[in-house]
């Protein structure tokens, strides 16, 4: 499957995965076992995605425009809507705040790629319609994530 990835690093973030890296972290997302009955089009040919690699303000900013939270975070997560008769599969955008990824790496005693690998995933999920609000729910998407992340020979990302 060929994915197209916007990548913009706007971050200040010595250290940030590079596209193909990405594009490694996204492919397993679009494998047809992870979809379910709540995606209206699992049969994507060409799937577009926009990752914007951010610091602290912008995701602040962001997370409290769109979300009433006003803190950084590491992942927010923006569906595309576009009207059904558009022929393009831009799934939508991700907008990844770098120091906070680096942060909870460090207090998770977590690989800083493995971290990183996990919000691509977590954030490319939510655009495919997961989400974890409800316990049910929570449950199916941790269970993909740490199935992706297994298959790509990252630690599971949950503690057990």
């Amino acid at each position: 499957m060929n994915i197209t990835l916007d990548l913009e690093n706007a971050s200040v973030v010595a250290q940030t995965p590079e596209q193909d890296e990405i594009l490694r972290w996204l492919s397993p997302c679009f494998t047809p076992a992870q979809f379910d009955a709540r995606l209206s089009n699992p049969t994507f040919q060409t799937p577009n995605i926009s990752v914007r690699i951010v610091d602290e303000e912008e995701s602040e900013a962001l997370n409290s425009t769109y979300r009433g939270k006003h803190s950084a975070t590491n992942v927010l997560s923006f569906p595309a809507d576009l009207p059904p008769d558009i022929e393009f599969e831009f799934l939508g955008d991700l907008v990844i705040c770098a120091p906070v990824v680096e942060r909870e790496a460090q207090e998770q005693g977590k690989s800083s790629r493995a971290h990183w690998a996990h919000m691509v995933i977590h954030g490319c999920l939510h655009l495919l319609g997961y989400d974890h609000i409800e316990d049910a729910e929570a449950e199916i998407m941790e269970n993909l994530e740490t199935q992706i992340l297994q298959a790509l020979d990252f630690p599971p990302p949950y503690e057990q």
